[in-house]
C-alpha cells in the first residue's frame, strides 16, 4: 500500500527538475569559499531577503544555534516562547552551544506581543542575566502553524532597538507566513537583526538552511558554523536543490494551506475529533475527544495508508506539502469516511 504521508513537510522528495539541477551544478570547495552554487544561493538569498550576506548550513538547528552564539554570551539570556523550536526541539542547544538561560513565555499560539516580552526584559542587577536576544518563531509550529500580525513584529523590533538587543527569527517555514500575511519580504526581514530560513520543509529541498545578515554577522557565524562542524566542501549539489526552491517553490505555497483547509474540514466532521487549531498554514493539529485514545487512531490511519504523527497528550498532526496531489487528499477524506 502506497501511503500518504503527513507526518512533516521534510518527507519531501527532490522532483526530476531538482535533480538535474543538482546533477549539473558547477561545484567547488566552499570552505575555501570556492563552490559558485553554494555563492550563488548565498547571493541569492540575501538580496531576496534585501540583506547583506547569507550563509549555507545543514539545518535548521544549526542556524539558529550559531545566531544564538553570535548574539548571546555565556551567562546571558535569550527570551522566546515557551514552545519554541530554539528552545523544545534543538537539544538543549543554547545551554550546551552557548552557556546561556531561556526566559519561557507564554503566548497565544507560540506567539508573542511586545508587552509580554517588555516585562520580563531583565534589569542591571547581579542578581539576573543579562537579556542578550529576543528570538520569534514564525510560522509557529507548535502553535499550529499560526502566522505572527506584521503590526505586532513591528511592535517587539521597536522594542528590541530601543532596549539595544539584537531580534532573531525563526523563520523555518517564513515563505508560508508571507504567502498569509502579504507583507513585502525585504520590510519584513528588516525588522530581524538574523534570520533562519529552512529549505527542506515546504520549500522541498532534500536538505539544508540559510542564515541571514549582515556581512559582519555572516562572517563571524562562518567560524561558528567551523566550529560547530559545518564546514562543507563541494556543497553546490546541495544549494543547486535549494536555488531550486527558492525560485519554483515559493509561489505554489498557497495550494498546501489550501489541503490542509480540506483536512481541517473533513477531519471535524469525524466524531472522534473534538477541536483543531485554527489552520492558517500547512499544518493540522486535531483535538481528540478521548485522549488515551491518540495512537489508537494514529494507528487506526496508519493501517488506512495515512501516516501522521502525535503532537502531545490527544493531540495529532498533519502536515501538507509538495509531495501530496489533490488526489492524496481526496483519497485522504475518502478514508476518513470508512473509519
Amino acid at each position: 500500500m502506497q501511503k500518504i504521508d503527513f507526518r512533516s513537510d521534510t518527507v519531501t522528495k527532490p522532483s526530476r527538475e531538482m535533480l538535474d539541477a543538482m546533477f549539473h551544478a558547477s561545484v567547488g570547495d566552499d570552505v575555501y569559499g570556492e563552490d559558485p552554487t553554494v555563492n550563488e544561493l548565498q547571493g541569492f538569498a540575501a538580496n531576496l531577503f534585501g540583506k547583506e550576506a547569507a550563509l549555507f548550513c545543514a539545518s535548521g538547528t544549526q542556524t539558529n544555534q550559531i545566531a544564538i552564539n553570535i548574539h548571546v554570551k555565556p551567562g546571558g539570556e535569550v527570551i522566546c516562547h515557551e514552545d519554541s523550536h530554539v528552545y523544545k526541539y534543538e537539544g538543549g542547544g543554547i545551554a550546551k552551544n552557548s552557556g546561556a538561560s531561556v526566559r519561557l513565555l507564554q503566548g497565544n499560539r507560540g506567539r508573542l506581543t511586545a508587552s509580554d516580552i517588555e516585562k520580563w526584559i531583565m534589569p542591571d542587577d547581579v542578581h539576573f542575566p543579562v537579556t542578550q536576544l529576543i528570538s520569534l518563531e514564525d510560522t509557529a509550529n507548535r502553535g499550529g502553524g499560526a502566522v505572527y500580525d506584521f503590526a505586532e513584529i513591528q511592535k517587539i523590533a521597536q522594542l528590541a532597538k530601543s532596549k539595544q538587543i539584537p531580534l532573531h527569527l525563526d523563520g523555518a517555514r517564513v515563505f508560508n507566513a508571507l504567502a498569509v500575511n502579504g507583507v513585502d519580504l525585504k520590510t519584513y526581514a528588516a525588522q530581524f537583526d538574523s534570520i533562519s530560513i529552512c529549505l527542506s520543509k515546504g520549500l522541498g529541498a532534500p536538505v539544508g538552511s540559510l542564515l541571514i545578515g549582515t556581512k559582519e554577522f555572516i562572517h563571524r557565524a562562518r567560524r561558528v558554523r567551523k566550529v560547530m562542524g559545518g564546514g562543507m566542501r563541494q556543497a553546490g549539489f546541495l544549494a543547486a536543490a535549494g536555488l531550486f526552491a527558492l525560485k519554483k517553490n515559493v509561489a505554489r505555497l498557497d495550494q498546501d494551506h489550501k489541503h490542509a483547509k480540506q483536512l481541517e474540514e473533513a477531519f471535524l466532521k469525524c466524531n472522534w475529533i473534538e477541536n483543531s487549531l485554527p489552520v492558517e498554514t500547512n499544518i493540522l493539529v486535531l483535538i481528540l475527544k478521548e485522549e488515551s485514545e491518540r495512537d489508537h487512531y494514529i494507528q487506526k490511519l496508519a493501517d488506512a495508508g495515512i501516516n501522521v504523527s502525535s503532537f502531545g497528550p490527544g493531540m495529532i498532526r498533519l502536515v501538507t506539502h509538495l509531495d501530496l496531489s489533490e488526489a492524496d487528499i481526496l483519497k485522504t477524506i475518502e478514508q476518513l469516511k470508512q473509519l
